[in-house]
């Protein structure tokens, strides 16, 4: 299993960024897909989920309304769009796979990683 992420980079506060998570060796649909972020000295913190079908989705208060987690199961991707930037959004976002059917927050349900895609923006 792959989790290939990508879209990451060096932005000012109030731009946007979309991340992508391109998976393979799993059958995508199957799994709710995740993103998760750490910044140094701090613990990994779940950032937004969406289940296997794309009809639920979860989001850390702190991003509601300035991120959209979606997903392509024909392309096997999923994505996560930022927008208005701020520099606590500065981390290593990670997209994971969870075998389950809830779009669940916990770092312990995702069973696949990815290698991570650093995200810093300036203020």
């Amino acid at each position: 299993v792959q989790l290939q992420a990508s879209g990451g980079g060096l932005v000012q506060a109030g731009d946007s960024l979309r991340l992508s998570c391109a998976a393979s060796g799993l059958t995508f649909s199957w799994y709710t897909m995740g993103w998760f972020r750490q910044a140094p000295g701090k613990e990994r913190e779940f950032v937004a989920a969406i289940s296997r079908s794309g009809l639920s989705t979860n989001y850390l208060d702190s991003v509601k309304g300035r991120f959209t987690v979606s997903r392509d199961n024909a392309e096997n991707t999923v994505y996560l769009q930022m927008t208005n930037l701020k520099p606590e959004d500065t981390a290593l976002h990670y997209c994971a796979a969870a075998s389950i059917r809830v779009p669940t927050v916990a770092v312990n349900d995702y069973t696949y990683w990815g290698q991570g895609t650093q995200v810093t923006v300036s203020s």
